[in-house]
């Protein structure tokens, strides 16, 4: 088992360093061939270890080798596995594969192929360091390192303006929780000696209440910038500028739910700090709810995905708030599949219609498109939360805990995020494949299927995204919660809900009949009474038009903080060049007009008392030379006549120093 554990990041790290170093050298069919066959081997070998890790019921470690040692400190690069760990790897490994056999097809011709390969590749590498570490340093390689190729990959059009801005933009916002994080690595290591989980979790209890709330805010807001939630959220939908696998791999199915995973590795830390957890909470329900009504009005049909995206994860920290660590980790497996199909389908909608993206431009497509259409719906389906495809039981099972657990405010939040959501995608369904064409006349002409290697993929994560859900049935007592429930054991609000059957299936009709009202709406209002939408604009135009513009959100950023700081940099600049470069170029003058007066003094006194000296030496040396005769006997008088002086002056200053002692 250990070597298998081993290979899962290794295959693709082979693959990156093929492709990255060489893969200019030979064709593209091998450089795609090496990226997903590796990513397809890191999956088999994950499925390996789950299946080992179900016969032993065992967590263990595994090291590769002792990386930093000294002092107090001893991090090994190793790995924990566990029920979480196994999960996290299908989902990655898994739907990654599939993203990776799409991209085949979508990317096909385009002139950095190569290049988008190995960037894959990378993220891959990244994303299962971060989910496999056993210690919070490898845990946070691998959350820089998703963070870097989610920079490479948002900007892979790097010629293309707005690519390179939402770059950047992406790159700057995680770093701000980025040093959330950082601060609670070394508050962990302040208090624990340790950075390993297994350690530091079994010495949690010894924290004060004070100290596990500072550590598990300090790892909120990490996680609040990974995973887009308020205020940190404004990054994601700007993401979508990178190709359309991209935004299924990274901004849908793996990295943003990096910080869903992190506070359920925490937990028990958050089971100590009932602020923190409360936060989590309202964090979660807040941004549910918010980035629900943004995408009631979109236009861009990657962008209306994008803001789904920042919605469903709200609902994977609300569950994690109030203590539901495995329906939060469920709702995570069941959008990773039913979210990479809608960003998938959404990409083959693009590569049919030659890159639009706007919807209203759309429309009709259903007979011209039939596969992605289907697909597309199903995708639908699961993520309104229509019974019995996978999101309804996880998004059930989510509001459900808030209502039992007495969080009615909450409850409301996911409830109506749970209808809007309904309506927005339904929304999205009809304008996009149903009703009138609005499509270019030019565009029109070339609308045609994906490829089969794009439709395949699709197909697979359809099939997850309708039978998924059954893993977590009944709720609270399916396979999937028993085999989590080693790794998330004293939770703070309880595992089981223990609301009875009864109100167990009220709860669950009542979801179905939230999602059915969305679903209702807006087949009212785009397909029956399609002019009833603008109508309803029209006599709102201030509410419409500030969610078409995000709640100007972005420049309220703009205004209090970007320029600002901008205007901050300018001053900042002056300084540097006015009196800093001003400080430095003056002690150079004054050195330099040192070094002159220097060297005249050199020249004209050093030099001058040098040749003076130098003169006297050579008369001197010139007198003495002719003593230097060679002659023997010369020598011999001459050291004669030194010890007859030294005797005489030795002799002296022996009488003189007697007579005085005698005058005392």
């Amino acid at each position: 088992m250990d070597l298998l554990v081993l290979l899962i990041p290794t295959f693709p790290l082979v693959a990156v360093l093929l492709n990255g170093l060489l893969g200019s050298r030979y064709s593209h069919d091998l450089a795609h061939r090496l990226a997903w066959g590796s990513v397809g081997l890191s999956f088999l070998c994950s499925i390996g270890v789950f299946t080992e890790t179900i016969r032993t019921g065992v967590a263990r470690e595994v090291v590769a080798y002792q990386w930093i040692f000294g002092g107090d400190l001893t991090v090994n690069l190793a790995f924990l596995i566990d029920p979480l760990t196994c999960i996290m790897l299908l989902v990655v490994t898994g739907v990654g594969f599939l993203i990776h056999l799409y991209s085949v097809g979508y990317m096909h011709g385009e002139e950095g192929f190569t290049r988008f390969f190995t960037y894959m590749n990378l993220f891959m590498v990244s994303m299962l360091l971060l989910v496999m570490g056993n210690n919070y340093l490898v845990l946070f390689i691998g959350w820089e390192g998703v963070g870097l190729c989610s920079y490479l990959l948002i900007g892979y059009y790097f010629d293309k303006v707005s690519a390179a801005k939402a770059a950047t933009k992406a790159f700057v916002v995680n770093r701000i929780g980025d040093a959330g994080f950082l601060l609670a690595i070394f508050l962990v290591f302040v208090n624990f000696k340790t950075l390993d989980y297994t350690q530091v979790f079994a010495q949690a209890s010894q924290l004060s209440t004070g100290m596990a709330t500072a550590i598990a805010l300090c790892l909120l807001v990490g996680a609040v910038g990974k995973s887009a939630q308020i205020p940190l959220y404004t990054w994601l939908p700007d993401a979508m500028e990178g190709p359309t696998p991209v935004s299924a791999l990274i901004h849908a199915a793996t990295m943003v739910t990096a910080g869903v995973y992190m506070i359920v590795r925490n937990h028990v830390i958050y089971d100590m700090a009932p602020v923190a957890l409360s936060t989590v909470a309202w964090v979660g329900g807040l941004t549910a709810l918010f980035a629900a009504t943004i995408g009631l009005v979109q236009t861009d049909i990657k962008r209306v995905l994008a803001y789904s995206t920042v919605s469903q994860l709200g609902y994977m920290f609300l569950a994690c708030g109030i203590g539901a660590y495995t329906a939060a980790v469920f709702h995570l497996m069941t959008h990773a599949f039913f979210k990479a199909l809608l960003f998938l389908s959404a990409g083959s909608v693009i590569h049919a219609l030659s890159g639009e993206q706007n919807i209203m431009k759309m429309g009709g497509l259903k007979a011209k498109i039939p596969w992605t259409h289907a697909l597309f719906l199903v995708g639908t389906l699961a993520i309104a939360g229509i019974f019995p495809l996978a999101g309804f039981w996880s998004k059930d099972e989510i509001m459900a805990h808030a209502f039992v657990h007495g969080q009615y405010a909450l409850y409301a939040m996911a409830a109506i995020g749970a209808f809007l959501t309904a309506f927005y995608m339904f929304r999205l369904t009809y304008l996009t494949f149903y009703g009138t064409s609005r499509l270019d006349p030019h565009t029109a002409e070339h609308v045609h299927e994906s490829p089969p290697i794009m439709i395949w993929p699709l197909a697979v994560l359809a099939v997850l995204s309708v039978l998924g859900g059954f893993l977590g049935v009944p709720p609270e007592a399916g396979w999937f919660h028993h085999f989590l429930h080693p790794v998330v054991t004293a939770v703070g609000a309880g595992e089981e809900h223990g609301g009875g059957v009864g109100l167990v299936m009220t709860l669950m009709v009542v979801a179905t009949a939230i999602a059915l009202l969305g679903w209702g709406l807006a087949h009212y209002l785009y397909s029956i009474r399609t002019e009833a939408a603008d109508n309803v604009a029209a006599k709102a135009p201030g509410v419409y038009t500030t969610l078409l513009n995000k709640y100007y959100v972005d420049e309220c950023y703009d205004a209090l903080i970007v320029e600002p700081v901008k205007r901050l940099g300018l001053v900042w600049d002056w300084f540097d060049r006015t009196v800093i470069d001003g400080v430095v170029v003056g002690v150079g003058r004054m050195t330099q007009s040192g070094s002159a007066l220097s060297t005249r003094i050199e020249k004209y006194v050093i030099y001058g008392a040098l040749n003076v000296v130098g003169y006297a030496n050579h008369l001197a040396a010139r007198s003495w030379r002719r003593l230097q005769t060679g002659q023997v006997h010369q020598y011999a008088a001459i050291i004669v006549a030194g010890l007859f002086i030294l005797v005489h002056l030795i002799l002296a200053w022996w009488t003189g120093t007697s007579g005085t002692g005698m005058a005392r």
